[in-house]
């Protein structure tokens, strides 16, 4: 390419720039789009269905209670595997007859046994 092809190419281009002035039609369209896709990000965040939840306490208050409720038997649940699993694995070490590990499993025995005979309740 010479030097005056380069030249012309260039100032093709900044009067392409030049021409790209928005006029009052290209931004009301340009708002026009934003405006659409904030209105579709609301819907796909559901505002409404919020609101109206937010209206009708009592349904609120209802799947709140429930699902606090199944949130407490899934703790519940979670919780009693969990210890299942690390009784499991004391037992198994127990088994072993390691030295510390043995004697320290010997005195959680005999603290649950000593509870187990208090009859607390």
């Amino acid at each position: 390419m010479s030097k005056q092809d380069k030249s012309a190419e260039s100032s093709a281009t900044e009067t392409a720039e030049i021409a790209k002035v928005d006029t009052p039609h290209d931004k009301i369209e340009e708002l026009h789009t934003l405006t659409n896709r904030l209105a579709n990000e609301l819907e796909r965040s559901r505002i409404a269905q919020y609101t109206e939840l937010l209206n009708r306490p009592w349904k609120l208050i209802g799947l709140n209670l429930l699902s606090g409720a199944a949130r407490g038997v899934g703790i519940a649940i979670g919780f009693t595997f969990f210890a299942a699993t690390i009784i499991y694995v004391l037992q198994v070490l127990g088994a072993l007859n390691l030295p510390i590990v043995g004697d320290y499993i010997a005195d959680i025995v005999r603290i649950v046994q000593r509870q187990l005979d208090m009859n607390t309740y």
